[in-house]
């Protein structure tokens, strides 16, 4: 790998543990319209590609359902009141973060969760190390795709005005695999997220780290 002078993160899975707060919000947003709730592990196996897709593998149908529209509309509403109750940073995270920035390194953030509820926890947690114009969430209905498409992390490296083999992308799942392959970046997969590191060698991951540490180390050569 190159030396490296910018990484985009994923957030959920990745810097952040959302799970409990994603699932508790699904839960309540499924009871709302009489749906049957899922499990913890179902959740997790449902996130990653934004709240759409999860209430479309959440609710009974998918999208066939005639609640399905009310039903994501409330986990959107519930989920922005309950974002920050049971969510943290993975063990490790903030110290990686102030290695790679000490370093001259720019950190940014491309999530599918809302632009708006990035915005928000990247500024709680993170804004000692990146800064809110980078930290980018899901805004479909102003045109820009959500990941897989590497519409919002080119829009980053743009402002950055750095080459793509100086940044590395950084996630959990396979759809930051192939975000980073579609941005033509490297990618860096961790194992403490929402996908077990089985799935991720499955799915074409190269560079695999075990710890925040890892990251800090690949990162900074």
């Amino acid at each position: 790998m190159n030396r490296i002078e910018g990484v985009v993160f994923d957030l959920d899975g990745t810097l952040l543990n959302t799970l409990d707060d994603i699932a508790d919000s699904c839960n309540m947003a499924l009871e709302k319209y009489g749906m049957p709730k899922r499990t913890l592990e179902e959740v997790r196996n449902f996130v990653g590609n934004g709240l759409g897709v999860l209430m479309e593998k959440a609710v009974p149908g998918g999208r066939q359902n005639p609640d399905y529209e009310a039903a994501l509309d409330a986990m959107h509403k519930i989920y922005a009141e309950n974002c920050l109750v049971k969510t943290s940073p993975y063990d490790g995270v903030l110290s990686m973060l102030k290695k790679i920035s000490s370093s001259g390194i720019k950190c940014a953030i491309v999530s599918n969760k809302p632009d708006e509820q990035v915005k928000e926890l990247s500024k709680i947690f993170f804004s000692e190390y990146i800064n809110q114009e980078v930290s980018v969430g899901e805004k479909e209905s102003a045109g820009i795709r959500r990941k897989p498409a590497p519409d919002s992390v080119l829009a980053i490296l743009g402002e950055w005005k750095i080459q793509k083999d100086r940044v590395v992308y950084v996630g959990d799942s396979d759809v930051d695999i192939a975000t980073a392959k579609n941005a033509g970046l490297e990618c860096i997969s961790v194992t403490w997220g929402f996908r077990s590191r089985d799935f991720l060698i499955e799915k074409g991951a190269v560079y695999i780290a075990d710890s925040p540490d890892e990251v800090a180390a690949i990162v900074m050569g």
